[in-house]
């Protein structure tokens, strides 16, 4: 009796065991300790594992089997994209380099090479890989049965590397500030001088804090910063001691995003579109990034960058997330994320899958559509932009004003000095101009102005207008527009909003407010509006017609024509507004 006690016992004590382990093994498997580090800023966008899984799981099988191809990531943050890599070429190279020590030695010393954004992010980045900040550094740990250490993926039973850096890089490169004219920036220059000049290669203001020599880090990312075979040289030195035959085959990442050069984050300048096209420019054999979708509407010095990925057939795979937490779910971008694979070697249509909560839509075909300049993102509107654009007529855009329709900033309101104008009234003035803005607290206000006031701007005074805002809203397809002002004559506005107008009658104005307010409208708007922005150019797609009546869904759905699927599509995914 007591042996068979004793015999349950040990099995109960064997399952609580083994229960143990698994909840350990499982803890493993979830948590990453990455997941815990929170971005530090400058767009440095820490990728989540299940991201960097998501983006390899879609390179061609055959990288994880070749043994001589070469990987980089031109600007690593926190060496997710490293680690994984090597996790997996660590398994598909099983069979050609059998020893586990000699296949993780060649995995670390001859295929996987970065870059850091920054100090503290190549630091990181190491750590992450070599399980250590200084890669010549012997890390003791614990000793497997297969006789790797378990505690450090990558550094074996030793130092694999003469130099603390190894293949990840601390960034070393400085901004070249030149004026339109190109001439270099003196070091003498202080000051307001200073604005007079911009980088050459990322356009950062001579004057921004990333030209501090008091900063620690000044951003100035190495990949984008040379010209051409500059690069690659720059790179060969680097990392191959200057041997000119070695080149990479395989860039991978996810670029900054944007430099906010003392500004707004809504006014702040991309930067991910120069990586993409310096990866190119090198010709590796397959390159997938991550980054902003805003792009595929080009603006804010994107128009080429967006003709030239839309005209490439290259482009084999593009994944696209609306809802960019979907990839980050700790981030806020606005029009979402996707990322591409691009293979050198193959052309043709691009699979593309869009990613819609817990939905995927797929559709092959070309990036560029006939007689258009951005990329549709989702396939159902494509039908509907061509029967659309095929109308006789003018775009809505025509009756859309350009940003400062008088060429009054925002904050004119607050400080009217600041752009040599007298002070604006908050009291009303006789036979004056009435003129619509937000005050300190982002409140609609009205201030008041004589006729003789020094507008930059004079045009669009007379007639019925709608001053619209903007900024409109986060991109999300179908959503609802804020209500707009119908400013009469002598009313005026502004940045804070665009002008649709002029027109003749007040009556003309609401019925033009109608036609926005249709499912129709906001549909072709969300073609061309993939954030916040709603200045002229998004509105180039839709249709202008006449006012003298109020429109509603079915009388355009009928006008052009649109299949009852068509129909289902709209009325479905895009919002009701009264």
């Amino acid at each position: 009796m007591l042996a068979e006690n004793e015999r349950n016992d040990a099995l109960e004590a064997e399952d609580k065991y083994k229960t143990a382990v698994e909840s350990a093994n499982d803890y493993i498997e979830n948590f990453d300790i990455l997941e815990t580090i929170t971005n530090v800023g400058n767009d440095e966008v820490f990728t989540p594992r299940k991201t960097c899984d998501m983006i390899l799981d879609f390179l061609p099988e055959e990288v994880w089997h070749n043994p001589n191809y070469k990987w980089l990531n031109p600007a690593t943050k926190n060496g997710i994209f490293e680690r994984e890599i090597a996790i997996r070429l660590d398994d598909g190279l099983k069979d050609i380099i059998p020893n586990i020590e000699q296949r993780r030695k060649h995995i670390l010393q001859n295929m996987i090479y970065s870059i850091g954004q920054t100090r503290f992010t190549a630091n990181v980045s190491r750590r992450t890989v070599y399980y250590c900040s200084q890669a010549n550094r012997k890390c003791d740990g614990i000793k497997a049965d297969d006789g790797h250490y378990v505690n450090g993926y990558a550094i074996g039973n030793g130092s694999w590397f003469d130099n603390e850096e190894g293949n990840i890089k601390t960034p070393n490169i400085n901004h070249t500030f030149v004026d339109d004219k190109g001439k270099t920036m003196p070091s003498s220059c202080s000051g307001e001088e200073k604005k007079k000049y911009r980088c050459k290669y990322c356009g950062i203001n001579g004057a921004s804090a990333y030209n501090d020599a008091n900063q620690r880090e000044t951003y100035a990312y190495e990949f984008i910063h040379f010209d051409g075979d500059e690069l690659l040289k720059h790179l060969q030195d680097r990392f191959f001691g200057g041997n000119r035959k070695m080149k990479f085959d395989i860039i991978i990442g996810n670029p900054p995003y944007q430099l906010s050069d003392g500004g707004a984050q809504a006014s702040a300048r991309p930067i991910y579109q120069l990586f993409v096209q310096q990866a190119i420019s090198l010709k590796p054999k397959y390159i997938s990034m991550i980054m902003p979708s805003r792009w595929m509407t080009g603006g804010k010095g994107l128009d080429d960058f967006r003709s030239s990925m839309i005209s490439d057939k290259h482009i084999r795979f593009l994944n696209d997330f609306p809802d960019g937490k979907l990839c980050f779910p700790n981030n806020e971008i606005k029009g979402g994320v996707c990322f591409f694979l691009w293979n050198r070697d193959e052309e043709g249509k691009c699979k593309i899958i869009q990613h819609l909560g817990d939905k995927e839509m797929e559709s092959e075909r070309f990036l560029k559509e006939d007689n258009t300049d951005v990329f549709i993102r989702d396939s159902r509107l494509v039908s509907i932009y061509k029967k659309v654009t095929a109308y006789k007529g003018s775009s809505f855009s025509k009756i859309v004003s350009p940003l400062k329709p008088y060429g009054l900033r925002g904050d004119t309101f607050k400080d009217s000095s600041k752009y040599a104008l007298p002070p604006l009234s908050k009291e009303k003035i006789d036979n004056g101009l009435i003129v619509h803005g937000l005050d300190e607290h982002l409140k609609r206000v009205k201030r008041y102005i004589p006729l003789d006031y020094p507008l930059p701007k004079k045009d669009l005074l007379s007639g019925y207008k709608l001053f619209v805002a903007r900024n409109q809203g986060s991109g999300v397809f179908g959503e609802t527009l804020s209500e707009p002002i119908i400013g009469g004559p002598n009313e005026l506005c502004t940045e804070t909003y665009v002008v649709f107008g002029p027109f003749k009658t007040e009556n003309e104005a609401k019925n033009c407010w109608e036609y926005v307010k249709t499912k129709f409208f906001r549909a072709i708007l969300g073609i061309r509006k993939l954030d916040q922005n709603a200045s002229q150019s998004v509105y180039g797609f839709i249709p202008l017609l006449n006012f003298d009546k109020k429109w509603t869904d079915k009388e355009l759905y009928d006008l052009f024509d649109l299949t009852s699927e068509e129909r289902e599509f709209i009325e479905t995914n895009v919002k009701e507004m009264k």
